[in-house]
Order: C-alpha cells, then structure tokens, then sequence
C-alpha cells in the first residue's frame, strides 16, 4: 500500500538488524519507556516469533521519486479477533522522524485495518510526555479517551500514559485501499 512518499510492504527478516538499530536508539528505548537494550542475538531470535505470529506486521518506506523505497519504520496491528479491535504499535527511524511519515504510516495502517482487516476500533497508549507522538497519532485520526495514570516513565520520571483510539465509523479521507 503507497500513498504519495510513504508506503508499507511485509516485515522483513533481513532488516532485522536495521529494525534492531533503531529500536536501540536512545529516543526509542525513552518514546517506548525500556530501560535496557537488546542484544542483536535476542532480536533475532524474537523476529522468527514475531514472523510466525499472528499480528499484522508492516515495513513503512519512504518513496522518492524514481529511487528505491528507503525503510524508515515499523507498524503493527496487534488484533484481538473476538472484539474486531487492534492495539496500535509503531516505531519509526530517528533519522525519519518529524517530516510527516509517521502520520502517514499511521494512516495507512488505520485504512489497512478498517478496509481489509475490517476492524472497527484500534488503539494505541503513548507517554504522555512525547507530544509529537501524541499530534502525529491526532493528526492520523486517533482521539484521546483516557489515560493510564503513572503508568510509564519518560527521562527517569513517572508520566501517564495517555490511550487514544480510531473508529472505522470515523475514519474519513483519502483510502489507499478504496480509491
């Protein structure tokens, strides 16, 4: 699926060490509040689970022009079968971050799971100290709800997390899947 510079295809076990790089990144172990890294080996071996899974698993890419597709992220649906929701998770590359990919990629994944999944509800937490996460997943279709209180830390302190979720009977826009 593509929609202008942004796209999503399968996730890959041969970027698995490029997924592992950004998931190390300082900003990513803080936006996901992880205390400690993860070896490469460990990572490795949680992919072939992961691959194996039944989530619904996206490689997000850049799209310029004639060139290649870039990787640039990761998204994910975690569904739960018996309601027709998901839990939303996504990570994108340090370098790829505040240029609008992330809102796109967001987008995408909603359309993806309201028109082919047909899911009705999706939903994400995010600390509530990382307000460009928080304007991405707004700007995306995502509503806040509520929030977890003292839930997560953020730099060493304790931060709520805030839950937003994305109904299908409110999705509007521009579908990649529908036209």
């Amino acid at each position: 699926m593509r929609d202008g510079g942004c796209g999503l295809g399968p996730y890959r076990a041969d970027l698995v060490e490029t997924y592992w790089r950004w998931e190390q990144h300082p900003a990513s172990l803080v936006g996901y509040g992880r205390q400690q890294p993860e070896s490469l080996e460990a990572r490795t071996e949680g992919m072939a689970r992961q691959l194996r899974g039944d989530n619904i698993r996206f490689t997000v890419y850049e799209l310029t022009g004639d060139a290649d597709a870039v990787p640039v992220g990761v998204a994910t649906l975690l569904p739960d079968p018996a309601v027709r929701t998901a839990e939303y998770v996504v990570m994108m590359a340090p370098e790829a971050r505040g240029r609008g990919l992330g809102t796109a990629a967001t987008r995408l994944v909603l359309d993806y799971a309201f028109h082919i999944t047909n899911l009705r509800m999706v939903w994400l937490k995010v600390l509530a100290p990382n307000r460009p996460a928080v304007r991405t997943y707004e700007k995306a279709g995502f509503r806040t709800v509520g929030a977890l209180r003292e839930a997560g830390y953020w730099l060493g302190q304790v931060c709520d997390e805030v839950v937003m979720d994305a109904l299908a009977t409110e999705f509007t826009g521009p579908s990649a899947v529908t036209g």
